[in-house]
């Protein structure tokens, strides 16, 4: 398997890009194998590396469907839902937390 070539940042040759630049461009890889890589150094650490994609092979993003977004809302849905009190928190509950801020509240003054 050849090697990929690998590019400094922002020094990318035009006809690449990445996968939130096609999104961007209302493309999407399609399939295609990575053609590149983009590498930002760092001081301390090893380099960021992004993964870079022929613009002239990506496919256009498929377009959402009524039953995506049913399938959409009804996910967004049960990560507002609490599992505490069933309850819709009105915004996406913390994974960290499990808990709407009601709930959380609530377990904070019975300890104290």
């Amino acid at each position: 398997m050849a090697s990929l070539p690998v590019y400094r940042w922002r020094l990318a040759p035009d006809g690449y890009a990445t996968v939130r630049q096609l999104r961007a461009l209302g493309l999407r890889p399609g399939g295609q194998d990575v053609a590149a890589q983009l590498e930002r150094p760092r001081r301390r650490r090893g380099p960021l590396v992004a993964h870079l994609y022929r613009i002239d092979l990506a496919k256009p993003v498929r377009p959402m469907t009524p039953a995506r977004w049913a399938a959409l809302a009804k996910a967004n849905a049960a990560r507002r839902r609490c599992p505490e009190c069933a309850r819709d928190a009105g915004y996406v509950i913390p994974p960290s937390r499990r808990m709407c801020g009601l709930c959380i509240a609530a377990k904070e003054q019975r300890a104290a």
